[in-house]
């Protein structure tokens, strides 16, 4: 009975936290592996540390949210893979040990906000229509909030449970945040893999060896993402968004095109990687937090930092691979580019 009872004050203690809107920083640095799998829809320290190692590998977890969704899951499985460590519900000794030792430093540091971080402009709101954004000077940032939680990889509701009571629009004021600086630098890119049926995006070097994962939205069997090989013809570090009519979006009804500029909320989001086929690229988004979650207008769709370290990190006439079955190999892709239109 007494160890029941010292248990479950324990597990109260741990997650009373998360229960209040907070977590403590110190339980996330210390935090140790779950011995069982974490809920999906619950804060939880454990994988708060998880999200900002697998980011800091390379492995990709989109939006650091410290909850064990659907992409967090599908870092951690090609983590183990890559280690070849067998990957279960639960979180393996083994696993978590190669994760911890992967990189150096505190998983969450102190962070005192720049004036740059707070001096806007910023959005009074993001229009839902693209052609109301065409009238706008640029896709800003909504709030310093959320110009800070992206600049981390991170969700606006995790950097505030970090920071209960503190103020993100004064410069000077110090935050808790990931500690994503740390992340492993990439050597030169040689290929892309995107596997269509998993929504995730491989990088490989000249040998074959895997050097990052990213989750991905993909087009849908209406706006389908090409299929075979296509290869890297530019990047754009602050992409203008060109609307075409014959993309024929339900939700547009301008039969002329227009433009719309540049920022991290730009229907393409901050950084742009562009195609062997017209209208296709490798692109940011507005929305972090739905990357692999939602189908895309046949681009493929990363989180606006994931964009920019592999654009970062490729050069023009790079293979990109379409994979339509996780079982297809690489080197039987032939190109057929589509010729199909999507810019999203």
């Amino acid at each position: 009975m007494t160890r029941w009872m010292l248990g479950a004050a324990m597990s109260l203690w741990f997650i009373c936290p998360v229960l209040a809107g907070n977590l403590d920083v110190k339980a996330v640095n210390d935090a140790a592996r779950p011995a069982r799998q974490p809920a999906t829809d619950r804060l939880n320290p454990s994988v708060v540390k998880l999200q900002v190692l697998l980011d800091r590998a390379q492995f990709s977890p989109g939006e650091i949210d410290g909850k064990l969704g659907e992409n967090a899951q599908k870092a951690l499985k090609a983590f183990a893979e890559h280690n070849g460590i067998a990957s279960d519900k639960a979180v393996a000794p083994e696993l978590w040990d190669k994760l911890t030792t992967a990189s150096e430093g505190a998983i969450v540091v102190d962070y005192k906000i720049e004036e740059a971080d707070v001096k806007g402009p910023f959005l009074k709101e993001l229009p839902a229509r693209l052609e109301q954004m065409r009238s706008l000077k640029a896709l800003s940032y909504t709030s310093a909030l959320e110009g800070l939680a992206e600049k981390f990889h991170m969700s606006a509701d995790l950097l505030k449970a970090l920071n209960s009571g503190k103020s993100f629009d004064r410069a000077g004021e110090t935050i808790v945040v990931a500690n994503v600086p740390a992340r492993k630098e990439l050597p030169r890119i040689a290929r892309l893999e995107v596997d269509k049926k998993m929504g995730t995006l491989r990088a490989f070097d000249g040998s074959g060896a895997l050097l990052a994962f990213y989750p991905a939205s993909i087009g849908s069997p209406d706006r389908p993402t090409p299929s075979g090989t296509l290869k890297v013809t530019s990047t754009d570090e602050k992409p203008t968004y060109h609307y075409n009519p014959e993309y024929k979006f339900k939700s547009v009804k301008s039969r002329e095109p227009f433009d719309i500029n540049p920022g991290p909320n730009n229907p393409v989001g901050a950084y742009w990687i562009g195609l062997s086929a017209q209208g296709y690229g490798i692109h940011g988004t507005a929305e972090p937090d739905k990357v692999s979650k939602s189908a895309s207008h046949g681009c493929v769709r990363l989180t606006n930092w994931d964009a920019r370290t592999l654009g970062d990190n490729i050069k023009r006439g790079t293979p990109v691979v379409f994979l339509d079955a996780p079982t297809e190999s690489s080197s039987k892709q032939k190109s057929k580019p589509t010729g199909k239109r999507a810019a999203n």
